[in-house]
């Protein structure tokens, strides 16, 4: 919210930064030194940087690309010549250039050393993820830690490597540890140390497993540095003991997403709304429209990966495959219920609480996610959401630090513990306070046929289960190099057969119906889904019966160019020294 309100008065007064070349004088009144000869004009520039940070529809929405997302069609960047350089987007670089210029311009012996290398501190981390989600978006980019002008000869540079890229983003990162000052924030929306750590953690784990498992790079013996690193990180917000686990109502996974305030003891960094000022968003209208958002709902080979309360796997149940909802959602992992519409789950319709189920006029799975979706359906028309929504959060910083260490095979009991153990207490697992032994056939077979290890392969599922519809689990895939993934099919709910009418939540009410052809004599308030293959829509598994299949007609061919984007076009116009990313 802070960044939102500030940035349009920051523009105002630095409206000389964007000149074309920069010994240009100003024609705005304010000059250079009205910013850069006090404390104040630095804090006021500064809040310009908040611009890079990611955005609500970044992290809602960004999931909408997962492999175990079900929704109403196949993403543009996976359709056979819908996507390439003419429509790709993102190699701009206007942010960059408003930080070098801070850090060119903050030289002022009117400001004691400390403050300006805060100041400084707080540019060099903005960089840092600028370059980070370069880097991610494109491999190698150029480099550039100064500003330029229409002359320089670095506008028309080609790339440089990744290496170079990311060595830099460490040392900024490590700039800014050092010398940020602030070390707590009631409000959650300013950069503390403790979040420059947490993001040192998330994006040196990102970079050490991209490295390991994308041996095509040559880079693997530089992974276990970075991971190193991405370890050190986490333990500096783990032993700043000024985060926890929210464990404080009954359903405290859910709750993390749906309330207003910041939560006190898990959040580092959020976007915050606010009614008042009108700053709204649109999670409930994304997630519960037929017609706005994408439809998105879970799979069922996703759904199946969440352990028993009791800490025993779902799938080690011969059953499993022909279990009907209400009895696959029962006695399960905690997030489930927090996570998707199950039993219990109501709504407040004009001030009566009612249950509600999932509806099949917006699921094609049955799996339907109410992570974001606040109770009451005043939400859902438009954008009125309030509720924050956390840019990182400790559960996170936990599960970085479980998988690097999984990924360096060094994690001890006693971490476990303290990270994947506290994670599924709060979930109310039983039995998970111990390293796993042995390797889950179901996980490995279905997701990660590569990887053997049960610890990595526990950290995974976790990872997969706690963050779900944060927007990260592209970025986990491919880094994993487990763009495959994509190539599986999209299946939902096990329907026992035709024209039987189905209570989706015990609660009395029949809620739908499948069948093939022509439906029988209908029932007020039941929704009634053709699944006749005939029709290309939904069609079960075995034709009369079996799991919920979407998009069976339409299935995603991986390849390997898809790790990357492609440069924009009328960027290697511009710059023939770019070269394209292989494969597009």
């Amino acid at each position: 919210m802070m960044s939102r309100i500030t940035f349009f008065y920051i523009v105002l007064l630095l409206g000389c930064v964007s000149c074309s070349e920069l010994d240009q004088e100003p024609v705005s009144t304010v000059g250079r030194e009205a910013v850069f000869t006090s404390e104040k004009g630095l804090e006021l520039y500064a809040k310009s940087f908040y611009q890079i940070l990611p955005t609500t529809n970044e992290i809602l929405r960004g999931d909408n690309m997962a492999d175990y997302i079900v929704r109403k069609d196949v993403p543009t960047f996976f359709r056979a010549g819908a996507f390439g350089p003419k429509q790709s987007t993102g190699w701009s670089w206007g942010q960059l250039r408003n930080v070098n210029y801070f850090l060119e311009q903050n030289t002022s012996n009117q400001i004691d050393r400390e403050t300006r290398n805060h100041y400084n501190g707080l540019a060099r981390f903005f960089r840092a993820l600028f370059y980070f989600e370069k880097v991610k978006r494109f491999g190698d980019v150029p480099w550039i830690n100064k500003t330029l002008d229409v002359n320089d000869a670095q506008l028309y540079a080609g790339r440089d490597s990744r290496v170079v890229v990311m060595d830099s983003v460490m040392g900024d990162l490590d700039f800014a540890y050092a010398h940020i000052k602030t070390k707590k924030d009631a409000s959650k929306t300013l950069i503390t140390k403790e979040v420059v750590a947490a993001f040192k953690s998330r994006i040196a784990l990102f970079e050490g497993t991209y490295r390991k498992y994308h041996t095509e790079l040559n880079l693997v013996s530089s992974a276990e540095s970075l991971l190193h690193q991405a370890v050190a990180a986490a333990e500096l917000v783990v032993s700043s003991g000024q985060y926890r686990l929210h464990t404080k109502s009954e359903t405290p996974y859910r709750d993390l997403f749906i309330q207003d305030q910041p939560d006190s003891d898990e959040f580092l960094l959020v976007n915050a709304y606010d009614k008042e000022l009108g700053i709204l968003h649109d999670a409930n209208w994304y997630y519960t429209s037929a017609s706005y958002g994408d439809r998105i709902s879970f799979t069922r080979s996703f759904i199946n990966t969440f352990l028993n309360q009791d800490g025993s796997r779902f799938t080690a149940n011969t059953t499993y495959k022909t279990k009907g909802f209400m009895e696959e959602v029962e006695q399960r992992d905690g997030r489930l219920a927090q996570l998707i519409r199950t039993k219990g789950y109501q709504r407040n319709v004009g001030g009566t609480l009612t249950l509600t189920p999932p509806v099949f006029s917006y699921t094609y799975s049955g799996y339907q996610p109410i992570k974001w979706v606040k109770d009451d359906v005043y939400y859902d028309s438009g954008r009125n959401n309030t509720n924050a929504v956390p840019i990182m959060r400790y559960a996170e910083v936990l599960l970085n630090y479980a998988e690097a260490l999984a990924e360096l095979n060094v994690m001890s009991e006693e971490q476990w513990q303290e990270t994947i153990g506290k994670l599924r207490a709060r979930a109310g697992i039983e039995n998970s306070t111990s390293k796993p032994q042995m390797a889950d056939p179901y996980l490995q077979a279905t997701f990660y046929p590569t990887i053997s290890d049960p610890v990595v392969l526990e950290v995974r599922r976790e990872r997969a289960i706690e963050l779900a519809l944060e927007g990260l689990r592209f970025d986990d895939l491919v880094r994993w190099k487990m763009g495959k993934l994509y190539e599986k099919g999209r299946n939902g709910m096990y329907v026992k057969q035709l024209d039987e009418p189905m209570d989706l939540n015990s609660d009395g009410v029949l809620d739908v119906v499948f069948y093939i052809g022509k439906a029988k004599d209908q029932i007020p308030g039941v929704t009634y889904v053709n699944v006749d293959p005939a029709k290309g829509g939904l069609r079960l598994s075995e034709t009369t019966k079996g799991e919920l299949e979407w998009l069976w007609n339409d299935p995603i061919q991986w390849e390997d160019k898809f790790y990357l984007y492609p440069i924009p076009e009328k960027d290697l116009l511009i710059n023939t020294n770019l070269k394209q990313n292989p494969g597009w």
